[in-house]
């Protein structure tokens, strides 16, 4: 493909990613009946509070892998984000499908997540692989904890959106591996702890908004 060409596909992804449509390789995980499970409303609340802040989270992984790649130095590294990053794709189109199941919307505040995502994501690639790709590690880290939660508060009956976060968890755990395997770097423990807090700010708000 020409450039011309890869940069209309990364547009419409930045589209679909910010206003919905993604369309997904995989199917959804969880069956059609799954789907059907019969909540209360108070569980329907929470369950789709909680898918949002997911669907959150993969807005965020599209503009962090765009922007990552753009300015990857090595082809096989750029290759790697790019499959990471349709993988990614999945989960998006798999959490907004979810939503429209429980009857609920996705952020309000979606382009807004995607623009700082990008800006940083845009700041790691520049400062070279290794730490682009140890900002990947510890953000699939991160991301990998924060599902493992969220698979204990969803209502146990949601049966749908369990299959759909642990499916997440398990792809989430090797984008991480392979961000290792092509040599990230582990990084320096306070940066870490900044992306825990923002991490925090960004779960409590999009469950709401």
């Amino acid at each position: 493909m020409s450039p011309i060409d890869h940069l209309i596909i990364e547009f419409d992804n930045a589209l679909r990613s910010v206003a919905g449509g993604a369309n997904s390789q995989r199917p959804t995980p969880g069956s059609e009946a799954a789907s059907k499970t019969v909540l209360d409303a108070q569980e329907r609340k929470h369950a789709a509070g909680l898918m949002r802040v997911n669907h959150v989270g993969e807005v965020c992984a599209q503009a962090l892998y765009q922007s990552q790649k753009l300015v990857a130095r090595d082809p096989q590294i750029k290759e790697m984000l790019n499959h990471s990053g349709q993988e990614e794709i999945d989960h998006l189109a798999w959490c907004e499908t979810r939503l429209q199941e429980l009857g609920s919307h996705t952020s309000y505040l979606n382009p807004f997540w995607y623009a700082g995502s990008f800006a940083i994501g845009l700041a790691a690639g520049l400062a070279g692989d290794k730490w682009s790709l140890g900002f990947v590690a510890e953000t699939e880290k991160q991301v990998e904890n924060h599902l493992e939660s969220h698979l204990e508060k969803l209502p146990p009956e949601d049966h749908r959106s369990r299959a759909i976060v642990d499916q997440m968890r398990l792809d989430e755990i090797e984008h991480g591996q392979a961000a290792i395997r092509s040599g990230g770097a582990e990084l320096p423990e306070p940066v870490q702890k900044i992306m825990q807090m923002m991490s925090k700010v960004m779960t409590a708000t999009a469950y709401k908004i």
